[in-house]
């Protein structure tokens, strides 16, 4: 019966979805309008220069050395970022000349046996680094860290916990109030959003899903897919607090739906899957992100974004509205309406633009480095904060920082 009811579908919605399968074979890169419809591309080459501290391997490959998984891990920007300035023009050795600093601190790189990530001692290790640094060079005590980036990849960026009222509850890192913050986080009016943070994408690794791509002619047809949790029965017993209930509201109204492939089973095919489906959801989980959204871009399928006030990534350059759907957490009971009532040339143009390489490329950390890639995006991010105001270099004896601020268990020693 299911199966009848699925094809029945596919039949329903062939005639309207055929042209813009069909547009996918032969892809449009145009520019449309402005810096609409495009991934804004500027070259920082020129624009910045970076100085990398040299820290001793304790804080960054000792760490990766012990737990190789990091460089597979979710949170793996804060590595290949590392890697990347080391390499990169804009690095310079001059610290005089520099516009940034930045300090290669691995502070995610902290697993358990299955994988999950261990914040605990994340904070004592920054205020490690940060005490090292500030007492072995002038820079920070100059700023108090304002004209320094730290590359913080966690669910909740510098609060260092995977529970957002845990996050909430600690709060920042009370050292780093004044640096800037390159995270995955993002979400306004949210207080684990610090004003003039840089929302980057998570890390998917791009030889994998390069390996796993199908012909670009396979038709797309499936017209909903989604695998992941429903609910979190572990650490929400209760329900409606995981993913603030949106992802169990999907379950429970479109798990009988013929349009809806959805599981909480994870096929092998999964990438596959994903290139032969027209839009795939993207709802938030404990936080508003996933490495969800990367795949769907990556693989022309249209991001669904399930996350209500979601500041998604490099949003000052990738244009989100032309290329995704925006739903509220509160309307996804109407999800197939919403869906299925977008017209076909609406659905074409978001298509023509996800196959955009350059779409593709502003979300990944590729080895070697591509230009525009998530790299380049983050220094065109550093280079439009530039020049610093005069005001966040401190007069003689001026400090505004409180190293002695923040839980106890952050001021032992790491």
């Amino acid at each position: 019966m299911r199966k009848c009811l699925w094809l029945w579908g596919l039949l329903f919605f062939a005639l309207g979805f055929a042209w813009s399968i069909t547009a996918e074979r032969n892809p449009c890169t145009e520019r449309i309008s402005g810096s609409a419809g495009d991934v804004l591309e500027d070259d920082p080459v020129g624009r910045l220069k970076v100085y990398v501290y040299e820290l001793p391997s304790k804080y960054n490959k000792k760490i990766l050395q012990k737990d190789p998984r990091c460089l597979s891990h979710m949170f793996a920007a804060e590595i290949f970022m590392h890697r990347f300035l080391l390499s990169s023009p804009v690095q310079t050795l001059n610290p005089e000349g520099a516009d940034w600093f930045y300090t290669p601190i691995y502070a995610t790189c902290d697993l358990t046996p299955t994988g999950l990530p261990l914040p605990f001692k994340s904070p004592r290790m920054v205020r490690s680094a940060i005490q090292l640094i500030s007492s072995s060079w002038p820079y920070w005590n100059r700023t108090e860290g304002a004209d320094h980036f730290f590359v913080v990849p966690h669910d909740f960026g510098a609060y260092f916990h995977y529970q957002e009222e845990k996050a909430i509850e600690r709060g920042i890192l009370p050292i780093l109030r004044r640096a800037t913050l390159v995270q995955t986080f993002g979400q306004r009016n949210h207080v684990c959003l610090n004003e003039g943070s840089i929302t980057i994408p998570p890390y998917a690794p791009p030889q994998k899903m390069r390996a796993r791509q199908i012909p670009p002619d396979t038709p797309r047809s499936i017209f909903v897919y989604f695998r992941g949790l429903f609910c979190d029965v572990n650490n929400d017993p209760e329900g409606g607090y995981y993913a603030r209930g949106a992802r169990a509201a999907v379950w429970e109204n479109f798990k009988s739906n013929p349009l809806f492939d959805i599981s909480t089973e994870h096929p092998t095919t999964y990438y596959e899957d994903m290139q032969r489906a027209i839009f795939c959801l993207c709802p938030l989980g404990w936080a508003p992100w996933s490495p969800r959204l990367v795949e769907a871009v990556v693989f022309g399928c249209i991001p669904v974004i399930i996350a209500d006030d979601t500041v998604l990534p490099f949003a000052d350059a990738i244009p989100w509205e032309e290329i995704g759907v925006f739903v509220a957490e509160e309307d996804v009971p109407k999800l197939d309406k919403i869906l299925t009532s977008i017209p076909s040339h609406v659905i074409l143009r978001k298509q023509r633009l996800l196959a955009n390489p350059s779409m593709k490329r502003a979300m990944l950390f590729p080895q070697p480095t591509l230009p525009g890639d998530a790299f380049h995006q983050i220094l065109n991010g550093l280079a439009r904060k530039l020049p610093h105001p005069k005001s966040v270099y401190l007069k003689p004896g001026e400090k505004i920082l409180n190293w002695t601020a923040g839980p106890i268990t952050d001021l032992k020693p790491w």
